[in-house]
Formats: structure tokens, sequence, C-alpha cells
């Protein structure tokens, strides 16, 4: 738990890989959806891909080559940790005032996940490609998990 806890207990840090299961890729992207200073971004970017958990892939925009974050195969095995957070807030934590709850869902049957890797309406494993998340204060529409790179 304590390694665990020096790559992703940083502040930010499950915010910015929530972010990125959703298909976030791009530093715009995070500061945009976050309200994150770019210094604090910036770092906890370097932190992840150092890690592991991102992989920096260079695209070319019209000026100059950038970078995308991409969530390598440990960044996308945090989604169930980030589940059960979600979970964890929803049951034990208030707003005011009360927000809709951000859902997770299997999309091949449209059943809500609980944390655990198995869909209890369907009975089956549910592969990352067929869970997606369902903000209502966005969207009421699913939005599927990006791919991993």
């Amino acid at each position: 738990m304590g390694r665990a806890i020096d790559v992703l207990g940083d502040r930010w840090t499950l915010l910015i890989l929530r972010n990125a299961t959703m298909g976030v890729t791009r530093f715009e992207g995070f500061r945009a959806e976050l309200g994150i200073a770019d210094n604090i971004l910036s770092n906890r970017l370097s932190r992840l891909v150092d890690a592991g958990v991102l992989v920096r892939v260079p695209y070319r925009d019209r000026r100059r080559t950038r970078h995308e974050y991409r969530l390598t195969t440990a960044g996308a095995d945090v989604l169930g940790v980030l589940h059960a957070l979600a979970d964890w807030g929803q049951d034990h934590t208030e707003t005011s005032p009360p927000a809709a709850p951000m859902r997770i869902i299997h999309h091949a049957c449209g059943s809500e996940l609980a944390p655990g890797g198995r869909c209890a309406a369907c009975e089956r494993a549910v592969e990352r490609d067929e869970v997606a998340w369902v903000r209502p204060w966005r969207s009421p529409d699913p939005m599927p998990l990006a791919e991993p790179a």
C-alpha cells in the first residue's frame, strides 16, 4: 500500500488518472477539465510517466511537437481504485445541493457495475473495453473508457 501511495498519493494525481481513463490525453485538456495550475500539472504528469502509469506520445500541432499522455497497462489497472473511491465518496461524503452520482456501467448489458470486475446482472467478467462512465452533470450518455496505449 505504501508503494502505491508513493505513486498515486499526491494531490491531483487520482483526478488526472480519472480524466485519463475517460479519454483526456493532452495537457490542455487536463488543465481545462481540472482547473489545475500548469506547474503542478506538469509535475504530476512527469511523475506518472516516470512511474510507468502514463506514457508520453509525441504529436505535431501546427507549429511544434507536443505530447499526449496515455495510460499504460498499469495506469489502466487503476480503474478499480477509482471505482472504489467513487463509491466510497458517494456513500460517505455529502454535497450541497446533493449531486447526481457518477455511475460506472457495463456497456454490454447496461447494468451498473460494482467494483470487482464482474457484472452482477449478466454474471460475466467485464473487460475494460466494456466499461463506461456516466457523468450526469455532463451528459446522460455513457462515455466509454479510453483504450490503453
